[in-house]
């Protein structure tokens, strides 16, 4: 957390400077460095460092103001009369910075408020001079608003909105943001609040580093106690050793008493069996006899007190061995607190990083919160709420009116389409007798055609048909004579009268046959055209693009070995069935396949072959994965030349372990893991590091 601080901190700051160097670079301008120097006007102080507008009319604010925002307070505005003789090579506005007498009162404007109410001046001295400029400017919500409003708008009034367009009752300017100028007063906000942003965050900052050196006290403190732990411990065990040395010794005296009791019992045994031999010198030992009695009496004295050496030499081994018992319990409960102390010390090092963490947290949290309710602004909503509801009343009386013109209109069309339905019920029988008159007329149309027809087959004479029946023939004795006739015409036999509507039936279908197959053999031989010229394209295309890749195969091969010979042969006569084999031969060998390559080997290969196809039609963007893992440093220095070379056309991206790989990025992003399961993104960028670096030196 005390990291992650520091660093917000360190951005804020960044972003301060920014910010300042950019509105300083403002104040002073380009062009009018010099001119100001020369009248050591270059740190004179700008209007639009004395003044704020609330968060969202900044670019109001700068549509009326302009470049007035730029404007230079002077204690004495007598000066600039020297100016008009060498005018300053660019726009200038110089402001009196005498406390005058305000301007008057502005008029007032039904649903407008003045736009110098949003404006506060830090600097008492620029009240008189914004009061003459703002006069009888006043601010709207949006630009239909003032689009509407305009027309009420006394003389020499204007309405801005809070995009920056201007409105006149007989003129609407819109704003945009051309101007140096564009955006000053909201850095300047945004600097006093990132100020404002890094005295709480330094104040937070300061409290987790007191939080933190609490806890490395308090782990100082702990690690203090585990140490005399462990001395304690450490001091138990040069006790226990010690102990063990003298146990070791008494065991060693008590062996040595134990022999000396067996020599003495053994010379003992020799003192009896001279005794026993010496049997026949009596006579002339016994002046020894009495003298060899008293020392056998003060050797068994000297038996008893061994004895008794003994004796008490068992007992203290006993005490001994008893207080290394209870030294080796001891030094086990030692462990055991040593063991507690130690989880105890982690999960009070747990509970302080969570602590720590909520703390963060809850306090970000506030802070939101308190930015949040602290930017509402009640007003704004509220007139908007009321204007919302009146329009909403309009629109409802407005529906209100459309509906019942609607229901009028709905009523109106119910009855034309009632009188329509009628209409159409008296229509249908009409229809149905000029259906039948028509079908009658057709019938009738189509008899006399039949009879028409009949005649014309029968190569009958109207004109005498005519005179026959003009002079009294008879009708019936006309169709006498036809009837007869199809009797003679049937005696003839059947004819086929549908014969010739058949053969040019027959006539127009064996065309449409032809011209079908006609179409087809076209068709075929445009098929069989396109697809020799396809082959022959393909053939010609993949030839170019294999000697292409080649070519590029033997250039790459060698840059990437430090020398040798590679290439692409053709395992088929026919370039669109054949397959391709590797040729490779690195410096210094004469391998028959390229399985006898080592690993490092194969991988530069796969790399000079994909690079030379790459070459063909260069991507923008070329991804690696750690392909240099099993390549040596020069193979690896030669791999980073090639990547050089090739960057000027396309940007790699690639993924390494190699440092002499990462050498060469403009950019890297690594990946730690300080927490197990957790893992972060660490960026550095190259170029802008040696940027920075240029302009702290600058």
């Amino acid at each position: 957390m005390l990291d992650v601080a520091t660093q917000r901190i360190t951005g804020i700051e960044a972003r301060i400077e920014a910010l300042q160097q950019l509105q300083d670079r403002l104040a002073r301008g380009a062009e009018m460095e010099g001119w100001l120097a020369a009248r050591e006007l270059e740190r004179a102080p700008r209007l639009w460092q004395g003044i704020t507008i609330e968060p969202g009319w900044e670019d109001a604010l700068e549509a009326v103001l302009r470049e007035r925002l730029n404007g230079i307070a002077l204690d004495r505005i007598e000066k600039s009369a020297a100016w008009l003789r060498d005018a300053p090579p660019g726009k200038l506005t110089v402001v009196d910075s005498d406390d005058g007498p305000a301007a008057g009162a502005a008029g007032a404007v039904a649903g407008a408020e003045p736009l110098l109410s949003y404006v506060t001046c830090r600097d008492s001295r620029l009240r008189a001079v914004l009061a003459e400029w703002l006069h009888d400017v006043f601010v709207v919500i949006d630009g239909a608003t003032g689009l509407g409003m305009r027309e009420r708008l006394p003389a020499g009034a204007m309405l801005v909105s809070r995009e920056g367009h201007i409105f006149t009752r007989h003129s609407v300017s819109f704003h945009a943001p051309d101007s140096e100028l564009h955006g000053v007063l909201s850095r300047q906000r945004e600097i006093e609040q990132l100020q404002d942003a890094i005295g709480v965050e330094q104040a937070q900052l300061a409290g987790l580093r007191t939080t933190v050196t609490a806890a490395e006290q308090e782990i100082e403190q702990r690690k203090a106690e585990l140490t005399a732990l462990r001395h304690a411990v450490d001091e138990e065990q040069r006790h226990h050793h010690r102990l063990q040395i003298e146990a070791l010794q008494l065991s060693e005296q008590a062996e040595r008493l134990t022999q000396r009791g067996e020599q003495i019992a053994s010379e003992l045994q020799e003192v009896a069996g001279q005794t026993a031999a010496e049997m026949g010198h009596r006579h002339s030992a016994e002046a020894n006899l009495s003298r060899l009695q008293q020392e056998a009496v003060e050797y068994r004295q000297q038996l008893e007190l061994a004895t008794d050496l003994y004796h008490r030499a068992q007992s203290v081994l006993d005490l001994q061995r008893e207080a290394l018992q209870k030294v080796q319990h001891d030094h086990q409960e030692a462990l055991f607190r040593l063991r507690t102390s130690d989880s105890k010390i982690k999960e009070i090092e747990n509970s302080l990083q969570v602590f720590s963490e909520n703390i963060a947290s809850v306090k970000e949290g506030v802070e939101a919160q308190q930015k949040e309710l602290a930017g509402y602004d009640e007003q704004p909503w509220q007139d908007q709420l009321q204007q919302m509801l009146a329009a909403r009343a309009q629109r409802e009386q407005t529906l209100a009116q459309t509906r019942d013109a609607l229901e009028s209109m709905e009523s109106q069309l119910k009855e034309v389409e009632q009188e329509r339905f009628g209409c159409e019920q008296k229509l249908s029988p009409l229809r149905e007798r000029i259906g039948e008159v028509r079908l009658k007329e057709q019938e009738a149309r189509l008899i006399e055609e039949q009879f028409a027809q009949q005649l014309a087959d029968a190569g009958a004479r109207e004109e005498e048909l005519k005179a026959l029946l003009e002079k009294g023939t008879r009708s019936g004795a006309l169709q006498n004579e036809i009837n007869r006739l199809n009797e003679e015409i049937q005696a003839l036999g059947a004819v086929n009268l549908a014969a010739l509507e058949e053969l040019q039936a027959g006539q127009e279908r064996k065309n449409y046959l032809d011209a079908q197959s006609l179409d087809l053999t076209e068709a075929m031989t445009t098929l069989e055209d396109a697809i020799r010229r396809i082959d022959r394209e393909t053939r010609e295309r993949l030839q170019q693009t294999f000697d292409e890749v080649n070519h590029h195969f033997g250039q790459m091969f060698p840059a990437l070995f430090g020398g040798g010979y590679a290439k692409l042969v053709l395992t088929g006569e026919e370039i669109l069935d054949s397959g391709v084999h590797v040729i490779a031969q690195p410096p210094g060998k004469k391998n028959t396949t390229i399985h006898l390559l080592s690993g490092g080997e194969k991988a530069l290969t796969a790399l000079a072959l994909v690079f030379a196809m790459f070459q063909l039609n260069p991507a923008p963007f070329c991804l690696l994965d750690e392909v240099d893992a099993p390549l040596d440093d020069n193979n690896t220095g030669r791999f980073c030349d090639l990547v050089k070379k090739m960057s000027a056309q396309s940007q790699f991206l690639f993924i390494s372990h190699n440092k002499i790989t990462m050498e060469i990025a403009n950019q890297l992003l690594g990946i730690t893991m300080q927490e197990p399961g957790v893992s972060r993104v660490v960026a550095v960028d190259i170029e802008e590091a040696m940027k920075l670096t240029e302009e702290v030196a600058a």
